[in-house]
């Protein structure tokens, strides 16, 4: 009988067939060859286990290893694993999907278009934005607002969207009418000198971007509830119910990005539903099935919905894998996971619990300027000052050195530059919360000191 092979043959052949995401040959010189997961870990080809401690790319919410998920893909591929759902053609699955969701997304978002992931639903919900507005006899409403260290995707639109600038350089010029407003980060924002409200402040960035760029030219302003891959940033509380009111008065649709934080990462079913606003477009991703098959999508209100259904024209957009019946089917699975197990309210208790532990252990070390997080996402920013909050500079490779020293003691997760993402699967149980907090203070200790 055949071994299988090792973690470090499997890499070698990896090496010479495969370009990866974000693709950097001395970054992934020591990669793993993930084999298995199971709950809230993975096991790498050598039987190595490692906490998941950022859901893999935050979408793996209920854990790994759910037959249920696989079972539903199996009943689907049995009957019929796929047919097109261009205009002529549908589906039982995504019928039944785009129905349920229509139950627990916002009140006025009732129609959904399916996509195979997030960067591809950001795409559609800037199509879409266009559309409408030429249809409303302003097609002039191009523009596209969006945030610092906001994470949209890195299609072509959704990389112009994103607003971490590491993504742009090798692909520049980005598409004109792009730009981006501070991120309403509580540690970062300057407090406003009349001592008005800092969310209030942030907010009003909205407001001078639509102006200094023409309100006639803005389409669209796109944000995270809670920023996800940009550093765990929480807005203060008051920030989306002013961002609303700026999109009403200069006529903005206000397009929500639910790819990481939809279907309970922050504690509720989605992100926005924390701060009493609804959107006019969503997009989500990710853990609608856990990972476990791609699957993305946008919902629309009612009004945005009829401007699309009452064109005399066909919407000219289309994916091959638009509403894909096994995706689908396993989405619907997902859900009633998510549902019996109360995810969302799993996230809440074990999220807040875990902010507290983390504070605990971490808010008196020197070089930890902020930990921060809502529900089960947390970050924790290290900083070489923590009274000027002075980062490291980039010669120290803090992200590069955090992460293996992470991955030495059993956790795997990313790092953004200086900020720790923690989002391990909504499932994890107690013990292994606070084995994971005893890690990310170990870590720290040995890459900055103590």
């Amino acid at each position: 009988m055949n071994r299988p092979l090792s973690n470090a043959a499997l890499l070698q052949k990896d090496h010479q067939h495969m370009i990866h995401p974000l693709h950097h040959t001395a970054g992934h010189a020591d990669g793993r060859v993930w084999t298995k997961g199971e709950g809230s870990h993975l096991y790498d080809a050598d039987g190595n286990r490692y906490i998941d401690g950022l859901s893999c790319l935050w979408n793996v919410s209920a854990g790994h290893g759910h037959q249920e998920l696989a079972d539903a893909a199996y009943r689907q591929m049995t009957d019929m694993a796929f047919c097109s759902s261009y205009a002529g053609g549908s589906n039982r699955p995504a019928i039944e999907l785009a129905e349920r969701l229509s139950t627990i997304a916002y009140p006025k978002i009732n129609s959904f278009y399916f996509t195979s992931g997030g960067g591809e639903a950001t795409d559609s919900n800037i199509k879409l934005a266009r559309f409408y507005w030429k249809a409303k006899g302003k097609p002039g409403k191009v523009k596209v607002i969006g945030r610092d260290w906001g994470y949209h995707g890195v299609t072509f639109a959704a990389m112009c969207a994103t607003g971490i600038k590491g993504y742009w350089p090798m692909f520049e010029p980005r598409i004109p009418g792009f730009s981006h407003i501070p991120a309403p980060d509580p540690y970062h924002y300057p407090m406003p000198e009349d001592g008005s409200s800092q969310g209030i402040a942030a907010a009003n960035e909205l407001e001078k971007e639509i102006l200094a760029q023409g309100p006639e030219t803005v389409s669209m302003f796109i944000a995270e509830p809670v920023q996800g891959a940009g550093g765990v940033i929480v807005p203060p509380d008051d920030y989306f119910g002013r961002i609303r009111e700026i999109c009403d008065e200069y006529e903005v649709l206000l397009v929500c990005d639910e790819v990481i934080t939809g279907f309970g990462r922050t504690g509720k079913m989605f992100g926005l539903e924390h701060y009493g606003v609804e959107p006019d477009l969503i997009q989500f991703a990710k853990s609608i099935t856990s990972g476990s098959v791609p699957l993305g999508g946008i919902g629309m209100s009612d009004e945005i919905a009829e401007t699309v259904t009452s064109s005399k024209t066909p919407w000219m957009h289309a994916y091959t894998y638009s509403g894909h019946p096994t995706t689908c089917a396993v989405a619907l699975a997902t859900l009633d996971l998510i549902e019996r197990e109360d995810l969302p309210g799993q996230a809440a208790a074990k999220g807040e619990a875990m902010l507290k532990k983390l504070h605990d252990a971490l808010d008196d070390h020197p070089r930890v300027g902020n930990v921060r997080g809502k529900g089960m996402m947390h970050g924790i920013e290290i900083v070489r000052d923590k009274q000027t909050k002075e980062a490291f500079d980039a010669d120290f490779g803090l992200g590069a050195k955090l992460t293996k020293a992470l991955m030495d003691r059993g956790l795997y997760t990313r790092v953004r530059s200086e900020v720790i993402c923690n989002a391990p699967p909504l499932t994890t149980d107690e013990s292994t919360l606070d084995e994971m907090v005893g890690i990310y203070r170990d870590a720290i200790v040995e890459v900055v000191g103590g």
